[in-house]
């Protein structure tokens, strides 16, 4: 992994931060709010997918909408660093995309569900902080899948059996939060994302640094 940010002077490695949540639960506010943060300085990975284009989306903003036999095709070549089939349609992350934003020193936002943050921890588990967000109760989940009025009834149906699956998968991760207030859970995810960086394992600058401190003459 190659040296990343420069922070108080000490160099750092970037990170890939994994954000998962059962369908409605809130990842995706809280990854907007990540990326509108400019303290923060995170890059959001942008999967591809072959599902629909929703109307409030945006074409390599939100997602690269690809057909599945594009989608095949870059998964049987190795191009994508994790891949999962969710709802009946298949998302997943272009290792180049990823590779070149670490390589340039970037912390990168994966906002993806149990199965890719799976592959990326087995793949680069030094890494990777995961974290997953939990609804406060299974009738608020429904409900905002309900208010968000972006699918059929027979979608919400589908996400909200499937979130028994995805919640289980809830020790697999790092951290958890519970978003019951989105402001709440978006500063606790803030104090992961600032207390990770200060990793000893991450700051490979260190060794430079308090070498210059033993050295110094006072």
């Amino acid at each position: 992994m190659a040296i990343s940010s420069v922070e108080n002077g000490v160099a750092r490695r970037g990170l890939m931060l994994v954000i998962s949540s059962p369908s409605g639960a809130g990842k995706s506010s809280i990854a907007r709010l990540l990326l509108d943060d400019r303290q923060m300085d995170l890059s959001l990975s942008v999967s591809v997918t072959t599902r629909q284009r929703r109307h409030s989306e945006v074409e390599g903003v939100h997602y690269y909408f690809i057909t599945v036999k594009e989608f095949e095709r870059l998964r049987d070549n190795d191009d994508l660093i994790e891949w999962a089939e969710v709802h009946g349609n298949f998302y997943g992350t272009l290792r180049e995309t990823a590779e070149n934003a670490l390589a340039d020193g970037r912390d990168m936002l994966f906002d993806i569900d149990w199965q890719g943050a799976d592959q990326l921890q087995a793949k680069m588990p030094a890494d990777v902080v995961s974290i997953f967000v939990l609804p406060p109760t299974m009738h608020e989940l429904q409900s905002r899948l309900n208010r968000r009025a972006e699918d059929s009834e027979e979608v919400i149906a589908t996400r909200l059996s499937n979130a028994h699956l995805e919640i289980q998968k809830w020790q697999k991760y790092d951290y958890i939060v519970i978003n019951e207030d989105l402001n709440l859970s978006y500063d606790a995810v803030k104090s992961i994302v600032t207390a990770e960086r200060l990793r000893r394992d991450r700051r490979p600058g260190l060794f430079e640094f308090v070498s210059g401190l033993l050295e110094e003459k006072v």
